[in-house]
């Protein structure tokens, strides 16, 4: 196996798609959490949007009771592989992160790459985000095609 540095991980792969598993500190958690990159060129872009797996199911539709059904959007274990049990994506909250804080994650050894998304899926969570009345009009534009 070829080692590649965390850098070049991390910025020659990252696409629409990409899931990276990790721990976010503004999170009451602190286990790791399945986060999907949504930018449309994230390669380019300076900031990454990602909207993050709960296998929470009930509670986080509790959460979010008051928000549209569209941006909850649920995905079998069945429709992507590393998820070991169906989940949800609250795309009411996009999480923004540098691509070098993701480096560095993974430089840390706190950041692991995992399968890439099915891009299906992937325009399903950006469609959600734009259903959203709660994310932001920046983030929205940014997503839009």
């Amino acid at each position: 196996m070829i080692d590649v540095p965390p850098e070049v991980a991390i910025r020659a792969t990252i696409r629409p798609g990409s899931v990276y598993y990790f721990t976010e500190s503004s999170f009451s958690s602190s286990e790791p959490h399945y986060f999907i990159v949504i930018n449309i060129n994230p390669h380019e872009d300076r900031v990454i949007f990602l909207v993050c797996a709960s296998s929470q199911i009930e509670k986080v539709k509790l959460r979010q009771k008051m928000c549209p059904n569209e941006t909850l959007i649920e995905i079998s274990s069945s429709k992507y592989s590393n998820f070991h049990v169906d989940s949800i994506v609250d795309c009411n909250k996009v999480i923004e992160k540098t691509i070098d804080h993701l480096v560095e994650k993974l430089v840390q050894s706190k950041l692991k790459l995992k399968t890439e998304m099915d891009m299906n899926l992937v325009k399903q969570l950006r469609q959600g985000v734009l259903q959203s009345p709660l994310v932001e009009n920046r983030i929205k534009e940014s997503l839009r095609d």
